[in-house]
């Protein structure tokens, strides 16, 4: 991407493309086009193409999209399929129309099948059922993916697709029933921590075992691949390494200073019982993760204190 190249972040203000946007400022990027959802709704067919003709990007990072945790994927389904397949529609065809030069789709490692073959390698993709309780996120993003292929096969478009493991980081999102499941154990910790409580209950058994990814690192992912990467299919970007739902709410309260106890409710689902990504594909391209989970958790942790006067 040439210094001068008029680069769209779509869900800039988002955990993602904030992050996106730091790394492309830092790198001397300065012709960035944003857009609020106030201003331009994503999901509008009309809307988007306006913006795209008007503005006309070289680039196209597409992060927006409509995201939560098990509580909300599960109670709001009609919207997380409508929604995120407009805004993926509406930006890809006019991506297209307008002669973007490249774009990537962000995705998410919900794609896979629930019980597919761990770690998941990119290859797995439609081989099996679906998690139930986000199928209709995980079926907007396989379009995604699909979308951004046939574009390719019919166009010639250079449209690529990530797919991110778990992500935390600056500019999460701690809503106490839309958000993942890091986010919200920080933000139950540090209030069980500031009122005393004795214990902090959690979903689930506790054994599920999560990838987690810093925003940040995701971003240099991003950057380095937007360079690098002009393939069809997708790429996973994660650290390939995991941990127990049990052992993160221990470095979680341990970050908060928490001193209670952490109890388990049993009777709540715990999701797929493993996402682990197979990342040789992205290591082969020349890119690794540089955030470890207890720095990275840390640097979350004083990022909600310094926002915690303004959440929800």
């Amino acid at each position: 991407m040439e210094k001068s190249a008029k680069i769209y972040i779509a869900g800039h203000r988002g955990m993602v493309g904030s992050a996106i946007y730091r790394k492309l400022t830092k790198e001397g990027y300065n012709n960035i086009i944003t857009s609020t959802s106030a201003e331009l709704d994503l999901r509008d067919q009309q809307q988007t193409a306006n913006f795209f003709a008007t503005q006309k990007p070289d680039y196209v990072f597409l992060a927006a999209a409509k995201v939560g945790g098990i509580v909300a994927n599960n109670t709001y389904r009609a919207e997380f399929l409508y929604d995120n397949l407009q805004i993926q529609n509406n930006i890809i065809h006019s991506s297209y129309i307008n002669g973007v030069k490249k774009l990537m789709f962000l995705g998410s490692s919900c794609i896979y099948p629930k019980l597919a073959p761990q770690p998941l390698k990119e290859d797995y993709l439609l081989t099996g059922l679906l998690e139930e309780t986000n199928e209709p996120y995980a079926i907007a993003k396989i379009a995604g993916i699909k979308m951004c292929d046939a574009y390719r096969a019919q166009y010639g478009c250079n449209y690529i697709s990530v797919m991110p493991t778990n992500l935390y980081g600056l500019n999460d999102n701690y809503h106490p029933q839309n958000s993942h499941v890091l986010p919200a154990l920080i933000r139950r910790f540090h209030e069980a921590q500031a009122n005393g409580l004795p214990s902090v209950t959690i979903w689930g058994t506790g054994t599920p075992k999560r990838e987690f990814l810093f925003a940040d690192d995701l971003a240099e992912a991003c950057f380095y691949l937007m360079q690098n990467y002009d393939e069809e299919g997708l790429v996973n970007i994660g650290t390939g390494e995991d941990i127990a739902i049990k052992d993160l709410a221990l470095l979680v309260k341990k970050t908060t200073g928490f001193e209670g106890d952490i109890l388990f409710d049993t009777t709540k689902p715990d999701g797929t019982p493993r996402k682990l990504m197979d990342v040789s594909k992205l290591h082969s391209k020349g890119w690794k993760h540089k955030v470890e989970l207890e720095e990275g958790i840390q640097l979350a942790y004083s990022d909600f204190l310094s926002k915690q006067k303004s959440l929800v």
